[in-house]
């Protein structure tokens, strides 16, 4: 029965592994996670529809230069009850069309046309924004998945070791070589070991939901990354006027000035004359009056000179200046934050880089301790609780170059997006790059449709 239960353990395995073996070829890299994130990620894609409805607005600003046509109609039917004689019937109706131009707004249409134009390009700068920020919470979580199942596997070395080590600390009491408080302290660190493990998979578990839910699929075959190559600058100082310059944040804040600074000409506009040109062309029929049927054409233009329209037009003026100048403030203190980023992400990379080296330098000096320690219990001269103290350390310092190597990774990814530079262009990714301009090219001139560019 033994041998039965043994041979189905094999085989199963066997079949696990053969099942898995072709997933190694699927292994996801830190670029791969990043293109599946940019194509799928839920949030970029309402991003992308919010900037397509942004771009609406330059056609919606652009009716003011174009003519309003209405066409009309009324009927009319009226009885007369007459005494001595039977009810008459009269009928009249009307047929009209409309057509009304602005010639002069004050400028206002103007100033809303490149106000539109320029929340267009902001909101553009704001979906880089938000771009770069998803490739680097895609990098951030592939990190994340390589750093955990690394510590997953190193206390799953240590319980091993530390079974090995209750073993030979009960096997030393059998023989009279150990007490039982060795035996006692291998116990508690086993426990311990199994309690951390237990912990390390929980974390491997949210980190790979995380994943899933910026990436928009599993995570296969994980492999611990390097930090970025790619568009890196040489300095601080570069990575610093490569921010202050490229940065998508500080560029939609400049953008948002030029919008406000043309809305606070087109609430000036209002205070200015205005020239309305109206056509009119009205078919009357039916048998009241005359019971002749005419038609009558009418063109006039009318001239409007605002003098005072309860106050409004002050306060809008006012209002409008004042949101100018809070986007300008807005400006600095984009300016502000990405100068801040850049300095602190280069500054937590050149920390990893360190961390890393000395955590190898600390992992290999911790082994050898480990060695000698052992080999010193072999002979009486050390304890249990000195071996275990000294794989302790090694755990220590392997957990510790794991959590380095993730926040390498991070900041350098982390500079990038500070940079500007986190776009699928500088990091050679295999996804197709969203082409926001060929919408807003398709609706900006646009006259009449009611179906969007994709045919919704």
């Amino acid at each position: 029965m033994v041998s039965i239960v043994r041979k189905a353990a094999l085989w199963a395995a066997v079949s696990t592994s053969v099942l898995l073996a072709p997933h190694a070829v699927l292994a996801e890299t830190i670029f791969g996670a990043m293109a599946k994130a940019y194509a799928n990620n839920p949030d970029l894609n309402a991003a992308r529809a919010g900037l397509r409805a942004t771009d609406e607005g330059v056609p919606i600003a652009k009716a003011g230069y174009r003519p309003q046509i209405s066409a009309s109609a009324t009927g009319t039917l009226t009885r007369l009850d007459q005494e001595k004689s039977r009810a008459q019937d009269l009928h009249a109706g009307q047929v009209g069309i409309s057509i009304t131009q602005t010639i002069f707004d004050g400028f206002q249409t103007l100033n809303n046309v490149r106000a539109a134009q320029a929340d267009v390009f902001s909101s553009r700068e704001t979906l880089k924004a938000n771009e770069i920020q998803i490739l680097l919470s895609a990098a951030q979580s592939y990190a994340n998945i390589a750093r955990d199942q690394q510590v997953v596997s190193i206390r799953r070395q240590n319980l091993a070791f530390l079974r090995e080590q209750l073993s030979a600390a009960q096997a030393r009491l059998e023989v009279g070589e150990g007490t039982r408080t060795d035996v006692s302290q291998a116990e508690a660190e086993l426990a311990n070991a199994q309690s951390l493990l237990v912990a390390a998979i929980a974390q491997l578990k949210q980190s790979e939901a995380v994943y899933v839910q910026i990436v928009g699929a599993a995570p296969t075959g994980i492999r611990q990354p390097g930090p970025a190559t790619k568009a890196m600058p040489r300095s601080l100082d570069q990575a610093v006027a490569t921010g202050l310059r490229e940065n998508p944040q500080i560029l939609a804040a400049q953008y948002a000035v030029d919008s406000a600074g043309y809305q606070v000409k087109s609430a000036e506009g209002t205070m200015l004359p205005g020239v309305v040109l109206q056509g009119a062309v009205t078919r009357n029929t039916g048998n009241a009056g005359q019971g002749l049927d005419d038609t009558t054409a009418s063109v006039t233009a009318r001239l409007e000179v605002p003098i005072y329209q309860g106050g409004a037009e002050y306060g809008q003026i006012r209002q409008a200046k004042e949101i100018l100048g809070q986007q300008r403030i807005l400006v600095d203190s984009a300016r502000a934050s990405v100068q801040q980023t850049v300095v602190s992400a280069h500054a937590q990379l050149e920390s990893a880089l360190a961390r890393i080296k000395a955590s190898r330098s600390q992992i290999a000096a911790a082994n050898l301790a480990l060695e000698g320690v052992v080999e010193e219990r072999k002979v009486g001269q050390r304890t249990t609780l000195d071996v275990l103290i000294s794989q302790q350390d090694v755990l220590d310092a392997q957990e510790s170059l794991a959590g380095a190597q993730r926040d390498a990774v991070v900041a350098s990814y982390a500079l990038l997006a500070a940079m500007g530079h986190l776009t699928v262009r500088s990091q050679g990714l295999q996804v197709a790059e969203y082409r926001a301009e060929e919408h807003y090219e398709a609706v900006k001139d646009k006259w009449f449709g009611l179906r969007t560019v994709d045919g919704r």
